[in-house]
């Protein structure tokens, strides 16, 4: 049960922190190059954005049960001696981590309250580049070690603010409409074809490999209920979001963007899903409900959060 609940957390605070991520890098973007599309989005994203150290918070979850929920936590002999000394081992891996989320932490700090200038954004940017290439590996893919993906970091940080875009369409903000609508749409679809691209040419080029570490990542995900689980997240997630974004009346209308923004989400939960339950086993039943109770207790938190900070916020600007 101890161990569920561990796995479970960690499922929940990848999807939870998807957004916050992604809306950080649409926030840094945008102070760069400007345009309505962000100043439409704002009263989403920098909220969102500001969540990132309850995200950093929640690590402490997953740094406590490693070896619950990491073989080569549990059993250094599972990787090379020379991998395990050198990154796979557990003083590392919450070095790199917390590295990564306390620097989002404070670029999001500078970001909300005005304090980064296009410089600072522009190595804000680049030092997301370069942790977003790390950190995707330790949390995600090292739950199966013997499996390697360049691009995966790649397809995360498209996941991250594909999450941004579809939680900024479903809050649909009051400034959202006539021409910034469109706009979202554009940066929606995008995204998503971005997503799809990075996750199609993924399994193409194993496929096309042959080599047994990544041909037994996908075995195992061609058993059970994960081809049904990788298919919703496909078709509602991704092609039928697609099509509705091609149609003009859907692009113009914030309503029509918001049940695209809805779709999208839950195809990403559902793809997070079938990226880390495999790698349990018979385990995965029990993480996944264990997932769904503490994202959903995340997200009442985070609610809570942002109420306290408003009401605290308005204090000291009366005081």
């Amino acid at each position: 049960m101890t161990e569920a609940l561990a796995r479970g957390w960690l499922l929940a605070w990848i999807a939870f922190g998807a957004a916050p991520a992604g809306s950080l890098v649409l926030l840094l973007v945008h102070r760069i190059t400007g345009g309505r599309w962000g100043e439409a989005l704002a009263p989403v994203l920098r909220p969102t954005a500001a969540l990132l150290p309850l995200v950093a918070l929640g690590f402490l979850g997953v740094a406590v049960a490693l070896p619950a929920l990491y073989p080569w936590a549990a059993d250094p002999g599972v990787v090379k001696p020379g991998v395990a000394s050198l990154y796979l081992n557990p003083p590392l891996f919450i070095v790199r981590s917390a590295v990564a989320l306390l620097g989002w932490s404070v670029l999001a700090g500078l970001v909300l309250t005005g304090r980064g200038s296009r410089l600072v954004t522009g190595l804000g940017l680049a030092f997301y580049g370069l942790t977003i290439s790390l950190v995707p590996v330790d949390w995600i893919l090292s739950l199966e070690p013997r499996f390697t993906s360049s691009a995966f970091g790649a397809g995360l940080a498209l996941h991250q603010v594909l999450a941004a875009l579809a939680l900024a369409a479903v809050a649909s903000p009051r400034g959202l409409g006539g021409r910034t609508a469109p706009d979202l749409a554009n940066l929606l679809l995008a995204t998503l074809l971005g997503v799809l691209y990075v996750g199609l040419m993924s399994y193409v080029v194993a496929w096309y490999g042959d080599l047994p570490p990544k041909a037994a990542y996908y075995l195992r995900r061609e058993v059970g209920p994960y081809p049904a689980l990788i298919g919703a997240a496909v078709a509602a997630g991704g092609l039928v979001p697609f099509l509705f974004l091609l149609v003009g009346a859907v692009r113009r209308s914030p309503g029509a963007l918001r049940l695209v923004g809805v779709l999208v989400l839950v195809g990403l939960a559902l793809r997070v899903c079938w990226l880390v339950l495999p790698a349990w086993g018979a385990g995965a039943g029990g993480a996944a409900v264990a997932a769904g109770l503490w994202l959903t207790g995340l997200i009442v938190l985070a609610r809570l959060a942002l109420r306290l900070a408003g009401r605290l916020g308005g204090t000291l600007r009366h005081a």
